[in-house]
């Protein structure tokens, strides 16, 4: 798809540059903003666009994500071609990807690489030879029931703690297992079908397969019933049980936490569990189950985690299920893709230096922190303002936002690999050696201080975020490219762009979750009670609202599910709007291709958001992501924010118009 436009007589250079932009053509003049502005602005591209049978969505982040993946091809292309020096992160990367590529030495192994897994299952006899399997799978990252990761404890931000939470399940969420409707039906179905496959295509008969499977499904829901919902996990306070190991040791006496931690290499007093509920139930099936159930479930876990990088059939029998009944994709995407992926998954930041290198420049590194730090005097603005929060809490609220850490592109320092073997004639071997390194990685962080300078994400990841305990925004160089940001391009388009996702990440601090947290990254309350009383009834507001809206015809957004994520957009399109009025341009009223700088603003932002999904694709997000589709991203925070019905004279009797005391204003 195009980007650049025809100019219009008369205009400038400057004007016409400015244009390629903004994507008129995909928008909807029969459509009236303030009935719809996502269709508005993107309901022509809507109607034109097909989804590829190798996407599961088409949009502006497809856009983009090609666009990256093109360049990590080029990179991982000359690098596979061999001759780098050995142990560079060149040969490395290279190698690892050239191993990944080659197809037909992966299809001639079939299975090879898990029977070493498949027979210490069949030799399990017991509750302690169930346990020595979960330990000795967990250090090659794989951890089957055990939901470890080592983390800031949040109410000691500043030292590492192991972290414990429910794991175990097979279907995307809890909910998979017990939901009637026709739909959820569906997707157990090619559930079972696909572990059947499993197990036929590493020996049983069809019949025997099909029993094994219903072994699995009903042993994976008796552990779903004690997992807690994803509305549930949202609550931080809730999920936060630090505890000491001999306590556990009394409490699950047959799990064993000293054994279990001393198996997998931790060495710490107490630990944070955050589902308990979920751990006593797998003590209890420790006791309960036959051992013959638990070597079922573990077999078809195996083969579930290491299918996608087995043989053809294995790869084909995972897509089956993962790609075209979960999410409505037609055909696998192309290997070239997937083995770029992977790269960037098991040596991203590896790969992420050979990307910056070459694909990103300082300079939209400075403007990018311009940026940044525009929306945070922005948000300190509005936030004394605020006529619903006391002057004490305001004063708190300033502090966390100055303390943010801002991390733009790439890391400062860079991961080592060095203990990683990487040989271009064994993939499923690369694959195990890159994860005991991040294992180790992770495992040398217990009980010692928290190093801020680590990264959440690699460098050509398309996307950013807010994390509460570091209390960071982080935005990787893979997003700080067109319709997101160009340092070419005029500040409407940057701050409706980008603009909007610096100031959602910021918000993101202060959303029901993120306020919880102090400018140290402590849960810990740091709100007059009468404030925070205000907030949570407006926290409420946006539940309700969000509630309203509906997908697929009669399918409800979950309002609880994606609050945090609509609080973010509202305050962030308000924070990244106020930036925008500091610069130039925004205090500017000169039309370009009929539109003023304002609404070239919002028409960014309902840009970026340009999506169209599979139906399964759909389902499968309201049911587990905790944003809102494409279009409430755009028009939810919009009927919210007055000068978006200043900008397109939005009247009464239209379908976003909301009257100006019922407007939503929290940040």
């Amino acid at each position: 798809m195009a980007l650049a436009l025809t100019s219009c007589g008369g205009n400038s250079a400057k004007e016409t540059a400015a244009q390629s932009f903004l994507v008129t053509v995909n928008m909807d003049s029969a459509v009236k903003p303030g009935d719809n502005f996502f269709l508005f602005a993107n309901g022509s591209w809507l109607r034109k666009s097909e989804i590829p049978p190798t996407e599961s969505s088409i949009g502006s982040f497809l856009d983009l994500r090609n666009r990256t993946r093109a360049n990590l091809r080029s990179i991982l292309d000359s690098v596979a071609k061999g001759g780098m020096a050995a142990g560079s992160i060149e040969q490395k990367v290279g190698d690892f990807y050239a191993s990944g590529m080659d197809s037909a030495a992966i299809d001639k192994r079939g299975y090879d690489p898990v029977k070493p897994d498949l027979q210490q299952i069949d030799a399990i006899k017991d509750a302690k030879g169930i346990m020595d399997f979960v330990a000795a799978q967990q250090q090659e990252g794989d951890g089957i029931i055990l939901g470890q990761y080592i983390g800031a404890d949040e109410k000691n931000s500043s030292m590492n703690i192991p972290v414990y939470v429910q794991y175990g399940l097979g279907l995307p969420d809890r909910d998979y297992y017990f939901k009637t409707d026709a739909a959820n039906q569906a997707i157990v179905q090619a559930y079972m079908k696909y572990v059947a496959r499993l197990f036929n295509l590493t020996g049983d008969d069809t019949v025997t397969a099909a029993k094994k499977a219903a072994t699995v499904f009903a042993f994976e829901k008796q552990i779903a019933a004690a997992h807690k919902t994803n509305v549930e996990l949202r609550d931080p306070e809730s999920n936060y049980h630090k505890m000491a190991v001999k306590d556990l040791d009394k409490s699950m006496p047959v799990f064993g936490w000293s054994s279990i931690l001393a198996a997998v290499g931790v060495k710490a007093d107490s630990v944070n569990v955050g589902q308990p509920g979920y751990y006593a139930k797998i003590n209890e099936l420790l006791k309960t189950a036959p051992v013959d159930t638990w070597k079922t479930y573990f077999r078809f876990h195996v083969l579930h985690s290491a299918a996608a990088s087995l043989s053809s059939d294995f790869v084909n029998a995972n897509f089956e299920y993962s790609g075209k009944a979960l999410r409505g994709q037609q055909q696998l995407k192309p290997r070239w893709q997937r083995m770029s992926d992977n790269t960037d998954a098991f040596l991203g930041e590896a790969l992420g230096q050979l990307y910056v290198k070459r694909f990103f420049t300082d300079a939209a590194k400075k403007r990018m922190l311009e940026l940044v730090n525009n929306l945070e005097a922005s948000f300190e603005a509005r936030m004394g303002k605020l006529d619903w929060m006391t002057d004490s809490t305001k004063a708190k609220a300033k502090d966390k936002l100055h303390a943010f850490l801002k991390k733009i592109a790439y890391p400062d320092k860079w991961r080592d690999y060095s203990k990683v073997t990487i040989n271009r004639n064994q993939y499923y071997e690369n694959l195990v050696s890159a994860s005991k390194n991040e294992y180790q990685y992770q495992l040398s962080k217990v009980g010692k201080p928290v190093d801020k300078t680590e990264w959440g994400m690699t460098p050509p990841t398309i996307n950013a975020y807010y994390n509460p305990t570091f209390n960071e925004i982080v935005f990787p160089a893979g997003i700080l490219q067109f319709p997101f940001f160009d340092e070419n391009a005029d500040d409407a388009i940057n701050y409706g762009g980008i603009g909007m996702v610096i100031g959602h990440e910021m918000t993101h601090g202060f959303d029901d979750q993120g306020a919880q947290y102090d400018k140290d990254g402590n849960l810990k309350n740091w709100w007059s009670k009468a404030d925070f009383d205000k907030f949570k009834a407006k926290s409420q507001q946006v539940i309700n609202l969000y509630n309203s809206f509906t997908i697929l015809d009669s399918v409800h957004v979950n309002g609880a599910l994606t609050t945090g994520e609509n609080m973010a957009d509202i305050g962030g399109v308000a924070i990244a709007y106020d930036a925008f009025k500091m610069t130039k341009q925004g205090k500017d009223t000169t039309k370009i291709d009929g539109f003023t700088p304002d609404q070239r603003f919002f028409l960014s932002l309902a840009q970026i958001w340009r999506t169209k999904q599979k139906e399964q694709s759909e389902r499968l997000r309201i049911n587990t992501d905790p944003h809102s589709p494409a279009m409430y991203r755009v028009n939810g925070p919009l009927m919210n924010f007055d000068p978006f019905y200043q900008a397109f004279n939005v009247q009464p009797g239209q379908k976003m118009y909301k009257p100006e005391a019922e407007r939503i204003k929290i940040w």
